[in-house]
């Protein structure tokens, strides 16, 4: 007697993963802003620069190179309008609303959807080139510099400062940091990776 149970094989074949459908993609994208949201409480303020260190831009990478360049993107755009209705996912030391994204950290704030579409695309493009924890690496390393370099140049036109002032406020504290963070969204990744095709 044949057995009416679907195998391990057929229910593999007739499911469908959660970021195939619209519904999923949008749950996924309301549960990555609550992510980032999370991550950006998670933010320790400096003396000498109004910008403070955040695992914010941590999050949203990883959202970029999990979710993929559109739904990342889309995600990361869904946060900021988040915040500018005033909803509290920005860093707790801000004033909040669209008063914060037209501040000191706004420049940070509106690289955001690229780097998550950068880190997205990049880690996709290079998936059979090399490793998953190297294209992550790559992809990490390549959604930073938009963060750093849209961010420094906002900095640098809301205050007035020259290049060297821009380095010391905007880059140069954080750089170690972000040398960390980068390492361990590569870890973090292909670990991901590891499970889902295991």
């Amino acid at each position: 007697m044949q057995s009416v149970l679907p195998t391990h094989s057929g229910l593999s074949q007739q499911s469908v993963s959660i970021q195939d459908s619209l519904t999923g993609r949008i749950f996924l994208a309301i549960a990555a802003t609550a992510f980032i949201a999370t991550c950006a409480h998670i933010s320790v303020p400096l003396p000498f620069t109004p910008v403070p260190i955040t695992l914010q831009n941590f999050a949203v990478i990883l959202v970029g190179m999990v979710l993929g360049p559109v739904v990342g993107f889309s995600a990361v755009l869904l946060y900021l309008a988040e915040g500018a209705m005033g909803l509290p996912v920005f860093t707790p030391h801000s004033v909040g609303g669209v008063a914060h994204l037209l501040g000191p950290n706004g420049g940070y704030l509106f690289a955001y959807p690229i780097a998550a579409a950068v880190a997205g695309w990049v880690v996709r493009a290079m998936q059979h080139v090399t490793t998953r924890f190297r294209s992550a690496l790559v992809a990490s390393l390549a959604a930073s510099l938009p963060i750093f370099v849209v961010g420094a140049a906002w900095l640098s036109h809301l205050l007035h400062l020259g290049i060297t002032a821009t380095w010391t406020l905007a880059v140069a504290p954080f750089l170690l940091g972000e040398i960390v963070k980068i390492t361990a969204l590569a870890g973090i990744f292909s670990t991901l990776q590891r499970w889902q095709r295991s």
